[in-house]
């Protein structure tokens, strides 16, 4: 279960010294062959946008869809760093561009750590070379390991789908409210592979229609990070007969969901993980609006973590999220008890709703009573331990 997992990958995990103390911080996935093959992503929409995001969509572009590899490094974000920024960006594409023999513009490049200081891009270019001579088939598990910030586990995805697989690894724990592409994630990195023979368009198509049921549908804080990337790449190992578009997209949306839920499931300090649904509301638009508005209330997520039961904060934040609401006609349940009916209070079994509360997984419904229109959001709770790890630098 890797991102070499598909046939004709290869990947390292190594340390070069960006974050000190011997710690994994640069990796490296590339074709096995070192040649471009077909190749997809989305970024951020964040208008602070960092160094590494430019220069790979800049790569993108030139290429028409290509790419022989990527190139991704923690403890440093490389954002607000300016031209020197860019240009270190570039020397890294280079550096594994000289080890792979391939083109600069073949290399996509990313990064995940600190804002504003300048990356330790001498410490980055001398690990390269280690990196390019530890590829490997199963080199994906070290990869994973060296993406992470302040992730707990590496997280990491493998979808069989008949004639072809998809693989995975992402990163992402906090600063987590994905918004690429035009949609709404620490920096929510990932890289994803196959061995379908596909098209860069065809896999473009496959990854944005991915998004909305995976990345897009988590929160943790609701921040929007400077470097958030999704990567695809298509080696076409599997065959030469080219996927139908249905295979793909489905294999990906599967893969993209999975990674998504593992972040949430890491989120910095989260103690549980919520499942926020809305129903019955007059459009899409208007259940992931309100939808969203409750995942990201500091008074649910606090409710949440104490587990407790207060509706008045769910119905409070519905009536407050732009979306078309009724205050008579709303109800809200927990764990399939409900609290909140018709806008008040409901009888329920006070025992069997703690149970529901209690546990690590915590299920809330809402139901607006005014159309069709539904949407689900994956949260967590918020704890003393996402303050204690963002109340400094880090």
């Amino acid at each position: 279960m890797s991102v070499t997992a598909p046939r004709g990958f290869v990947a390292a995990g190594v340390a070069c010294g960006i974050k000190g103390g011997g710690a994994p911080d640069l990796a490296l996935v590339a074709t096995a062959d070192h040649r471009p093959a077909a190749a997809a992503a989305v970024f951020t929409t964040n208008r602070a946008t960092a160094a590494p995001v430019l220069a790979s969509r800049a790569h993108l572009t030139a290429t028409a869809g290509r790419a022989a590899a990527v190139v991704l490094n923690s403890g440093n974000a490389n954002a607000a760093t300016g031209a020197d920024g860019l240009a270190d960006a570039e020397r890294t594409c280079a550096a594994v561009a000289g080890e792979l023999g391939c083109a600069p513009e073949e290399v996509l490049v990313c990064s995940t750590g600190l804002i504003g200081i300048p990356l330790p891009v001498d410490a980055l270019l001398a690990g390269v070379p280690h990196a390019a001579a530890g590829l490997a088939g199963d080199g994906g598990p070290a990869a994973a390991a060296a993406i992470l910030t302040t992730d707990t586990v590496a997280k990491q995805v493998e979808v069989e789908a008949g004639t072809f697989t998809v693989g995975g690894m992402a990163k992402g724990a906090a600063m987590l409210a994905p918004a690429m592409a035009g949609h709404r994630s620490a920096t929510m990195l990932a890289v994803l592979t196959t061995d379908a023979t596909s098209s860069p368009a065809q896999l473009a198509g496959a990854l944005e229609a991915a998004m909305a049921d995976s990345f897009h549908a988590i929160t943790v804080d609701g921040a929007n990070s400077t470097n958030d990337t999704v990567i695809l790449l298509a080696s076409g190992a599997a065959g030469a007969e080219p996927v139908a578009d249905e295979a793909l997209a489905a294999a990906v949306a599967e893969a993209c969901a999975d990674l998504a839920g593992q972040m949430v499931l890491d989120a910095e300090g989260a103690t549980k993980l919520v499942r926020v649904r809305v129903t019955g509301a007059a459009s899409a638009d208007d259940a992931r609006r309100a939808a969203r508005r409750v995942a990201e209330s500091q008074l649910c997520k606090c409710s949440w973590y104490g587990a407790d039961p207060y509706w008045g904060r769910i119905v409070s934040e519905l009536g407050a999220s732009g979306a078309a609401f009724d205050p008579d006609l709303v109800s809200v349940a927990y764990g399939g008890v409900v609290v909140c009916r018709d806008g008040v209070a409901a009888a329920h079994d006070v025992s069997t709703l703690a149970w529901a509360m209690a546990g690590p997984r915590i299920e809330l419904d809402a139901h607006l009573g005014l159309g069709t229109g539904e949407a689900t959001l994956l949260t967590c709770d918020l704890t003393p331990g996402y303050i204690a790890e963002n109340m400094r630098t880090s």
